[in-house]
């Protein structure tokens, strides 16, 4: 531990708990939140079969608090780190908001009530899955993963890419092709998502101890390894379709909004060190966000719509 880390310690036990429901609501990663409800909407209206519309929303509920409680927990043992972080300074551990252990109470509260509503209104395949979704963020990506490889966003990916498969398994009680073809679309995109982040917060992460990318490998190689995940989001796009999981409207508008993703991670690879290439690295992050959030919702105008998917046309 860090003197820095060492006197967030300090402060904060000094300072005391004095969090406002705002400051609550805060520990939830309310941005993160957003991603994973509508991508789970998504799931639930993609699946084959049916869902009454009470336990779909029970089911979006639970994944709702379920993704809330894994970022508490994330931010109870990430405390320290996010303490030294311009980013994540100000969160409400960090700030002296609330206590370490209150927001530690806060997150297995809400984990065990996600779960359990789950399993008991809709059914234990889809508990089952956001128990596990949980324990992969918490345990494996944020305390074993995190602080020890540079391919922590590669595998820790995973947890992020859960919430469709869930709402899925909540519909029809099971995991297939389909549902594996959405929970691909989100774990290629997350190492160009985040790696374009890492370059251009590189020294944010190396005063953290965070075994980034960049800080372990390089920057060239970093750069190398985006252009490579953007270049395998590609069949990601494409099965989909294979599976009639989508249809001609996302076909080519997935197909557009990817070749401009590719285009972004090229400019990341191809220009040299400097004010461009940080600038080209923002780019790309920040227009992951809308790829990501347009081509699940080109998924669900299909369905809403009632459009043939991709297998029915041919």
């Amino acid at each position: 531990m860090t003197i820095e880390q060492t006197d967030f310690s300090n402060q904060t036990l000094a300072l005391g708990g004095q969090g406002t429901s705002g400051d609550y609501f805060k520990l939830l990663k309310p941005r993160v939140m957003s991603l994973v409800i509508f991508t789970a909407i998504v799931g639930l209206v993609t699946a084959p079969g049916h869902i009454h519309p009470w336990m779909g929303f029970i089911t979006i509920l639970c994944i709702a608090i379920g993704a809330g409680a894994a970022g508490a927990l994330n931010m109870w043992y990430e405390a320290d780190i996010d303490a030294v972080m311009k980013r994540t300074s100000k969160r409400p551990i960090p700030s002296g908001a609330i206590l370490p252990g209150e927001a530690l109470g806060f997150g297995l509260t809400l984990a065990v009530a996600s779960v359990l509503m789950l399993e008991l209104f809709v059914n234990w395949q889809s508990a089952a899955l956001l128990a596990f979704t949980i324990f992969f963020y918490v345990v494996v990506y944020t305390m074993g993963l995190k602080r020890w490889t540079a391919q922590n966003i590669v595998i820790g990916g995973a947890a992020g890419a859960f919430p469709p498969m869930i709402s899925w398994a909540a519909v029809n009680g099971g995991i297939d092709l389909g549902s594996i073809s959405l929970f691909l679309l989100i774990f290629m995109w997350t190492p160009p998502h985040f790696w374009a982040l890492a370059l251009f917060s590189e020294s944010d992460y190396e005063k953290a101890g965070i075994p980034m990318l960049p800080n372990v490998a390089g920057r060239p190689e970093t750069r190398k390894q985006i252009l490579i995940y953007s270049i395998l989001t590609i069949p990601a796009v494409a099965l989909p379709c294979l599976t009639g999981t989508a249809g001609m409207l996302y076909a080519v508008g997935a197909g557009l909004l990817t070749a401009w993703f590719l285009k972004c991670a090229i400019d990341v690879y191809r220009l040299a060190e400097g004010p461009l290439n940080n600038k080209a690295c923002k780019a790309l992050f920040k227009f992951s966000i809308y790829w990501l959030f347009a081509v699940f919702a080109l998924i669900l105008i299909e369905r809403i719509a009632h459009l043939p998917t991709f297998a029915a046309v041919f």
